[in-house]
């Protein structure tokens, strides 16, 4: 809590949480990863958030399935591909257990409202089970789950359906995506692009986090416009980019040139923070 508060003290307007996973077999990458599956850990977390509101910040909780990466119970994904190696490591999952999945996260974040949280982020980056539907590599499904770009958002879409209906109209859903390089694997075109992010904007994504290298560089060859702009204008949807590791006066230049350009609303400061709350 004392990291969190630290954080709230240094005029930061939101507070995303370290990894929660939801109440799956295989949803912690390993044994220290928190949950939300009792009450002494929602009592834990809703002094967290009163703590961090008490600062006039606000908290979100960031919602996660290690799928593949698990190491603390029985992996499984779309395909049972391992993110990392690429090899065939363990389960692909069955329909039911991909319903059972996506109420799993519905689950979480209505307890996370309950709890005081201000809103709830998506992770559907940073290898997990989300992001492992969305990248063709490690989802070779040949169901309405895998296939093209669009297909292979179906997932991440029931999970966004599911959280919306236990959330409510109001209550903001962040989704977090990441970009190795550009948007490769997802789009060519702009058109591409903004196909594939309807179907989130359409199932329920009131912002998009963007994080990863590829965030920052242009998007497609011959325009200079970041991934993370190319969704701001596309979506006409909040976005948040994270700034990476490079805290460089040149960099944080050109973040604040980009900002005041409108190609995004929020920088997320994960690094530079980190190493001031170490």
């Amino acid at each position: 809590m004392r990291a969190y508060t630290h954080v709230a003290a240094r005029q930061i307007g939101l507070i995303v949480t370290d990894p929660i996973a939801v109440n799956d077999e295989s949803a912690r990458e390993d044994d220290l990863t928190p949950g939300l599956n009792d009450a002494a850990g929602w009592r834990d977390w809703r002094r967290i958030c009163r703590a961090v509101q008490a600062s006039d910040c606000r908290i979100a909780a960031q919602l996660c399935h290690a799928g593949m990466l698990c190491r603390s119970g029985k992996a499984a994904g779309p395909s049972g591909i391992d993110p990392v190696s690429l090899e065939h490591l363990g389960e692909s999952m069955s329909r039911d257990r991909i319903h059972e999945v996506a109420r799993a996260f519905g689950e979480a974040a209505g307890i996370a409202r309950r709890i005081g949280f201000d809103a709830v982020e998506i992770q559907g980056g940073q290898g997990g089970l989300i992001e492992q539907f969305l990248n063709p590599a490690t989802n070779k499904r040949e169901d309405e789950y895998g296939g093209d770009a669009v297909s292979r958002t179906r997932f991440a879409c029931e999970v966004l359906h599911a959280v919306r209906k236990a959330v409510g109209r109001y209550f903001p859903i962040i989704f977090r995506l990441s970009f190795r390089s550009r948007t490769e694997g997802v789009a060519e075109t702009p058109a591409e692009l903004e196909s594939f992010l309807r179907h989130f904007c359409d199932a329920g994504v009131d912002i998009f986090a963007c994080s990863g290298q590829g965030a920052h560089e242009p998007a497609f060859h011959g325009a200079p416009l970041s991934v993370a702009g190319w969704i701001r204008l596309l979506t006409q949807r909040p976005v948040i980019t994270d700034i990476g590791a490079d805290t460089s006066s040149l960099r944080l230049m050109q973040i604040n040139r980009a900002l005041r350009a409108g190609e995004f609303d929020l920088v997320a400061l994960v690094h530079a923070l980190a190493a001031d709350t170490i």
